[in-house]
């Protein structure tokens, strides 16, 4: 095997992982928002904000950006280019420990906290491996 052929499928792992992990994370997200939406009123759904999502999705978990922009495939950029990528997923990286920073000074509730504690320490692990890679490849 090549040298180049060995980075791009160590570059292929690093981007598998990161691709389950997110997914792993969007899972968490969304049971951390069904627990806290479940067993809402309509008085409480009206007061919160909530009423013009409620109308589209009831309870359900619908991926949406707080500014109310929906989850899109055109978030995971490729362009093909080893460097580019990764310079890529590092920036999502930091750009998801910074929601999660904004979360957590937003949140009081502890079993929103803990676990948006973790995928912050998440986001700042996959961060510090893509770096690794970058200066490997």
């Amino acid at each position: 095997m090549t040298r180049k052929s060995r980075i791009k499928l160590r570059l292929f792992s690093h981007i598998y992982h990161y691709c389950t992990e997110e997914l792993a994370h969007f899972e968490m997200i969304s049971a951390i928002l069904y627990q806290l939406t479940k067993d809402l009123t309509i008085d409480e759904i009206k007061a919160s904000g909530f009423d013009t999502y409620f109308v589209d999705h009831t309870t359900g978990i619908y991926p949406i950006a707080a500014s109310g922009t929906p989850f899109t495939a055109a978030y995971f950029q490729s362009k093909g280019d080893i460097i580019t990528d990764i310079q890529e997923d590092m920036a999502a990286e930091q750009k998801a420990r910074t929601t999660y920073d904004n979360i957590l000074r937003l949140a009081d509730d502890p079993d929103v906290r803990d676990p948006i504690r973790f995928l912050r320490e998440r986001e700042i692990v996959h961060y510090q491996r893509f770096g690794e890679a970058n200066r490997t490849g």
